[in-house]
């Protein structure tokens, strides 16, 4: 009888928890986008499992002095991506669809939220 309580006590113990959220929230998947180098050429940056909720300035674009932007993003993470074209997230803005949403290289951006 006091193997069964302990056990069925440790179990809902391990069910609360497994089913507490956590302090920290990301997105799952990754969102990926282009900018230009410093020696001039293209390249391809990706933000994996970035934070929910919270405003993430692009660290290669996020000076708002340089004169070349980060474009064309792709959103593949489970969540709405709202793109901005100031590094903390002001300027005009842009939603991208959660699993697949993207837009061209004429979308210019310096930060993201996921929400």
């Amino acid at each position: 009888m006091r193997l069964r309580t302990t056990v069925a006590a440790a179990l809902g113990a391990l069910a609360l928890v497994v089913t507490l959220p956590t302090s920290a929230s990301a997105t799952v998947g990754f969102f990926a986008y282009s900018y230009t180098g410093l020696d001039g050429t293209p390249q391809i940056a990706e933000l994996i499992n970035p934070p929910s909720g919270e405003c993430v300035a692009l660290p290669e674009v996020a000076d708002p002095n340089s004169s070349n932007p980060a474009d064309s993003p792709w959103n593949y993470t489970v969540s709405t991506a709202t793109v901005f074209t100031g590094p903390d997230c002001d300027g005009d803005s842009f939603t991208l669809r959660p699993v697949g949403g993207h837009a061209s290289e004429r979308l210019k951006l310096r930060s993201v939220v996921f929400s």
